[in-house]
């Protein structure tokens, strides 16, 4: 599950910084970076309940 949660973000930066998505927050190709933030968080987030369940 996290593999693919992190695969799925990579995508979105990889497209951010191509070609900006014109999401709010997500209007320059700098903003790659709010993405990988959010994947960070998200990782630490899985991890956590993962760990908490088993």
């Amino acid at each position: 599950m996290t593999k693919a949660l992190l695969l799925f973000l990579l995508a979105l930066a990889a497209i951010q910084v191509i070609r900006p998505l014109g999401w709010p927050g997500l209007t320059r190709r700098r903003d790659a970076w709010k993405l990988a933030a959010g994947g960070l968080v998200a990782l630490v987030a899985s991890v956590g309940l993962i760990a908490l369940f088993d």
